[in-house]
């Protein structure tokens, strides 16, 4: 028979280790790993170790859980400023997205988790563009991040909607073949997500059968519902309701519904997120910036709705830092529910355990627990903008002091993926010339400066 392979265990020692777990404990203390799962927390010396890190003076967190990216924008950073979402989808996004090649989205893809994993983002919900989507998939295994999302559908939509329009049987068959190849790749660090893009660019057809297909394989949904006031009123135009009753009467309003942003949810839509166990992803900077408004957040938690956070796409933010969206998510409600309606512990959780669920995978994420997949990140709070340390409560350290760059190891299923702020698994060096080349490409193919 083959050689029994040997068992890797790794130690994380000395740290000060942020649980996450039910009571929330944060202890002084190691996490040993046997492979890519946590097998205990709190002092394990003696524990046989292949590999040691040394946590003192750091804090060691779940990995964050950004619940919703558009990997295939990066390469658009800094390319659509200043513009509410109808224009800015109709006058940039879907004239590059259109202009991708399967190399460009590759690197596209590439740098986003490159910047992602280098900030502790350890997971992701993505939803990638029309075509070419293997390639975002293959950006996502070689990079180390963990992955859920898939190709994004578009069977309708006037003006420039139609450079990305498809037939539907043919968006559905794809999607599919997709979901084949890639959902559990990569000892199941890769998962497929079905992406119809938004009410406004898909039949009801398409929807009707995405809610059957994710039932059939089990598989989550995830899309945009309700971020801005034009395009609600669009939808209520087409289908004479609005975008989560709509929604809802096609029976995708469930658990397993990834719902990107909901910025304008009057009280019956709240009801039905709440209701239907529906995942809602808060965006807070890229609401902000393409002027969509602030989400009712503190109001849906309060329902019992369970809210994540992303970043969105980098040309709607200009970037992919999960500490930005703590700090704008715990900020930004306060002026309207007052100073303590965001405490950071609850953003922390949106961070880590409601991305965990809106994944699907509270079982294996969010919290550094014996059983758990060894998805850990290290923080150095020896820094300035830090100081003093004993001073403040650790979950409003993260949320409102530490930045992308404290962030000095990522681990991902047991393995390192990037340490003393070099990544492992992507050639830097390489990678550099061959994003300025695919932009450039892309660029020129979509006439945009």
């Amino acid at each position: 028979g083959a050689p029994e392979r040997e068992v890797i265990f790794m130690l994380i020692k000395n740290g000060t280790i942020v649980t996450m777990n039910p009571a929330r404990e944060i202890i002084k203390g190691d996490i040993l790993i046997e492979e890519d799962r946590i097998i205990r927390v709190g002092d394990c010396s003696g524990a046989r170790s292949d590999t040691v890190i040394n946590a003192a003076g750091k804090l060691v967190i779940p990995g964050l859980i950004q619940s919703h990216v558009h990997l295939c924008q990066v390469l658009f950073r800094g390319m659509a400023d200043d513009m509410e979402l109808l224009d800015w989808l109709n006058k940039r996004i879907w004239p590059l997205e259109n202009a991708h090649d399967e190399g460009s989205l590759y690197y596209s893809s590439l740098l986003g988790c490159a910047e992602l994993l280098r900030g502790g983002t350890t997971s992701i919900i993505d939803m990638a563009t029309v075509k070419h989507t293997g390639a975002v998939f293959q950006a996502a295994a070689d990079s180390g991040i963990r992955y859920l999302g898939g190709k994004c559908m578009m069977d309708a939509g006037s003006e420039n909607a139609a450079l990305l329009r498809e037939d539907t049987t043919a968006s559905l068959t794809e999607s599919v073949d997709l979901l084949q190849k890639w959902n559990h790749a990569c000892d199941g660090r890769l998962r497929y997500a079905f992406c119809p893009r938004f009410v406004p660019s898909c039949s009801e057809q398409l929807l009707a059968e995405v809610k059957d297909l994710s039932g059939k394989y089990r598989v989550p949904v995830h899309t945009h519902a309700s971020e801005n006031k034009a395009e609600i009123q669009l939808v209520e135009r087409q289908k004479g309701v609005r975008n989560i009753v709509y929604l809802n009467r096609l029976g995708l309003c469930n658990e397993n519904l990834i719902l990107a942003h909901c910025v304008h949810v009057d009280r019956q839509e709240q009801q039905i997120l709440a209701q239907n166990q529906v995942n809602v992803v808060h965006c807070p900077s890229a609401n902000l910036k393409l002027a969509s408004g602030i989400a009712p957040v503190p109001d849906l938690l309060e329902q019992g709705t369970s809210v994540s956070l992303g970043a969105d796409g980098a040309p709607c933010n200009n970037n992919l830092s999960m500490f930005v969206e703590m700090r704008l998510a715990a900020l930004i409600q306060k002026p309207f529910y007052g100073p303590v309606s965001m405490p950071a512990r609850h953003v922390f959780e949106m961070a880590t355990l409601n991305g965990a669920r809106a994944m699907g995978m509270s079982d294996r994420l969010g919290s550094l627990e014996p059983g758990k997949k060894a998805d850990i990140v290290l923080i150095d709070t020896d820094k300035w903008h830090t100081r003093p340390l004993g001073a403040a409560d650790i979950y409003a350290q993260l949320v409102y002091q530490v930045q992308t760059q404290d962030v000095c190891c990522t681990i991902v299923d047991g393995k390192i993926i990037m340490k003393e702020g070099h990544l492992l698994n992507v050639a830097e060096s390489e990678l550099k010339p061959q994003i300025e080349q695919a932009h450039k490409r892309v660029c020129e193919r979509a006439g945009i400066e």
